[in-house]
């Protein structure tokens, strides 16, 4: 089979994991291709994505590396052999693949952290948030593709919907609460949907309020998506040109502080619930 010519976010990773595993072991690409009877482009092609993996190809790698973590690698072949198609391959070709990964990150996460700003999380907006967000961009954006985004926007909430849903918490700062994306009434429309989800079992909603003043990491905004072992866990980070994903320990290190710390700086879930009240009725 020839390698792929695009291979998707999770597809990446696990070869990234491979290559990890490989350098932990002291490897490099030709003596790993000796060791497992491949060339070097092979091995090359496999830490890129580009080729299948079946669970006994992962087990020999992880023999060959003497990778001692069997929950490790028990993960990576639970990657391997998820082939099915999600409901974001739909959007495939329509949208970039940076937005797909998002949704499949998100999918397929044991637990979700985001923490924003400016903006009401994705998924936690209203159709008619999310569409003046779409409708707002530079160059505009032509209306069936503005519709094409919100459609896969709303569709990502699935992963609360599902039972059972994946665990999420949401911190959120004072400014997305009170920036009028939609309008007055559609903000408030907005918060009166933060304040229905707020009640929904394994979801918590924070807020970071302007008389919390600054912490670390009080300029980034960032979903933080835990995998089945701690070594899959994802940071992904919002940019102009689409998602940057990083997997790298010290980032995963670093974002987990910044999380506490907001966590940390933010009012519990009740107080949240009653200040996001609060401004709602003040709109």
């Amino acid at each position: 089979m020839p390698p792929r010519t695009t291979p998707t976010g999770r597809q990446q990773r696990l070869g990234a994991e491979l290559r990890k595993m490989r350098e932990q072991a002291g490897l490099t690409p030709l003596g790993a291709g000796r060791e497992l009877g491949a060339d070097r482009t092979r091995i090359s092609n496999t830490e890129a994505g580009r080729l299948g993996m079946s669970e006994e190809r992962i087990r020999t790698f992880a023999q060959i590396y003497a990778c001692p973590d069997k929950k490790y690698v028990d993960a990576l072949v639970a990657m391997a052999e998820d082939r099915g198609k999600g409901w974001w391959e739909e959007y495939r070709g329509a949208l970039s693949p940076s937005a797909l990964d998002l949704a499949e990150m998100e999918y397929n996460a044991s637990s979700l952290t985001v923490l924003q700003f400016a903006y009401i999380p994705g998924l936690l907006q209203t159709e008619e948030y999310a569409r003046s967000l779409f409708m707002n961009t530079v160059p505009p954006l032509a209306s069936i593709e503005v519709e094409r985004r919100v459609s896969h926007r709303m569709q990502r909430k699935c992963v609360m919907q599902r039972n059972p849903a994946t665990s999420c918490t949401f911190v959120i700062h004072e400014s997305a609460l009170r920036m009028l994306h939609a309008g007055t009434d559609g903000q408030r429309r907005q918060l009166d949907r933060l304040i229905e989800v707020s009640s929904q079992e394994g979801v918590a909603i924070r807020v970071i309020t302007f008389a919390a003043g600054s912490f670390p990491g009080a300029n980034t905004s960032a979903t933080y998506a835990a995998g089945a072992v701690s070594k899959l866990d994802t940071v992904q980070i919002d940019t102009a040109h689409g998602s940057l994903f990083l997997d790298a320990e010290s980032h995963l290190e670093n974002y987990r502080s910044i999380l506490g710390y907001a966590k940390r700086t933010s009012l519990p879930p009740k107080e949240s619930r009653d200040f996001i009240r609060s401004i709602a009725n003040q709109l």
